[in-house]
């Protein structure tokens, strides 16, 4: 009886070492599930969640992951309170995804608040590395100030000198333009107006018809999602390129160029860190993303999520705690990154994520070979020029050092 007591309190004393031993982790993946920005997040932004997650293994890590969705509406308010509750009363680590700038800007404070993890895959502002930065936020994937580098660079380059702007009415789209319009003075180009559209607006007639009566040779949309489809549609409607004048799609998605069919699409210059047919290992990655979601294709955000999440697994596992969410990312950045989709970079002390930026251009109908094969590349912009030099972002955690 003495053997089996000692037995059975040595037994309950290694399932309770073994419990405490396990490193709880919760994702709050906080999205757009259900308007404009629910095609370049919103569903495919969960499944590359989920993909991260059972592709990381936890289990051999020591570690059990959990993950929540929410859905915040594009309205900074519901987003930054879906983010509190998650940290304070739900458990949640670290919150990934939030398309829309206005919201992420909003939640970036709510994280560097509660000591939490902010992971941004879908957010462009790039004042998130900037004056906004914080020591709980990693910015993945894009920003603004490569959009305007990329793909505005490129174009005044090859002669679109004259622009004017669609500009949607919030943090991203004044971001966006703000850095575009930087660099087309920079090139010798000349902004000759714009206009500030509602979100998620339906009729771009009135727009429109500024940016053609502007005689601007290239209308820069810097808005994204439903708002550039619609903008682009309209502008076929319009006469835009009839008339000799081009729009640059600033922040354009694969699956905006599926939406729009390649018919509309075709010519447009756009500029993303990821495309699902460059490299085997994002065609794999693909077809088991397209599991979730058949018949569609992963934009470059969606495959930050999984970059992003995959990284910080390997911070939490290093640490064997997700408690302290400054010290999670500190790690993230000792840490070079490296994923089969964006293959290896690394983390700058602004919390900028570094990888190559490729210039596209969107294929004629008759040069497509199969579902997908939207793009020709143009133009790679090294990893150490795609993004803004952390010397002119103004970070105060860069500047006081």
């Amino acid at each position: 009886m003495k053997f089996a007591a000692s037995l059975a309190f040595a037994t309950a004393a290694l399932l309770t070492t073994a419990a405490q031993a396990q490193t709880n982790v919760k994702i709050g993946v906080l999205t757009d599930m259900s308007s404009l920005y629910s095609g370049i997040g919103g569903p495919g932004s969960v499944a590359a969640a989920k993909l991260a997650i059972a592709d990381f293994n936890p289990e051999a890590h020591g570690m059990k992951v959990d993950l929540v969705v929410g859905d915040h509406q594009n309205k900074p308010d519901i987003g930054a309170g879906i983010a509190r509750q998650w940290f304070d009363v739900d458990g949640v680590d670290a919150v990934v995804d939030v398309p829309n700038s206005g919201v992420a800007l909003a939640v970036n404070e709510v994280a560097r608040e509660k000591n939490k993890v902010f992971l941004v895959s879908n957010a462009a502002s790039s004042d998130l590395t900037g004056p906004k930065c914080s020591p709980n936020t990693v910015h993945w994937t894009y920003d603004t100030w490569m959009l305007a580098h990329g793909t505005g660079g490129a174009i005044v380059k090859n002669g679109g000198d004259t622009w004017f702007f669609l500009t949607a009415d919030y943090a991203f789209g004044h971001a966006l333009e703000r850095d575009t319009t930087a660099v087309v003075l920079a090139n010798g180009g000349k902004v000759l107006g714009s206009v500030s559209v509602p979100l998620n607006n339906q009729d771009f007639s009135s727009f429109l018809l500024q940016a053609q009566q502007s005689k601007a040779k290239i209308i820069g949309l810097a808005n994204a999602g439903g708002d550039t489809d619609n903008s682009i549609k309209q502008g076929a409607e319009f006469g835009i390129a009839a008339g000799g004048q081009h729009f640059a799609g600033l922040l354009v998605f694969i699956t905006d160029v599926e939406a729009l069919g390649l018919k509309v699409a075709q010519g447009l210059m756009l500029t993303e860190t990821w495309y699902w047919d460059m490299s085997d290992a994002n065609r794999a990655w693909t077809k088991r993303w397209q599991v979730a979601l058949p018949g569609k294709f992963p934009n470059m955000s969606q495959a930050g999520v999984y970059a992003e999440i995959t990284h910080y697994l390997k911070a939490v596992a290093a640490l064997k705690s997700a408690a302290d969410g400054k010290a999670v990312v500190a790690k993230m950045k000792e840490m070079p990154t490296d994923d089969p989709l964006f293959g290896k970079g690394s983390i700058r002390a602004d919390g900028r994520t570094i990888h190559p930026a490729y210039v596209f251009e969107v294929k004629k109908p008759q040069d497509s070979k199969y579902a997908g094969d939207d793009y020709i590349l143009r133009t790679t912009i090294p990893a150490d020029q795609a993004f803004r030099p952390m010397k002119d972002g103004n970070c105060p955690m860069v500047s006081s050092n």
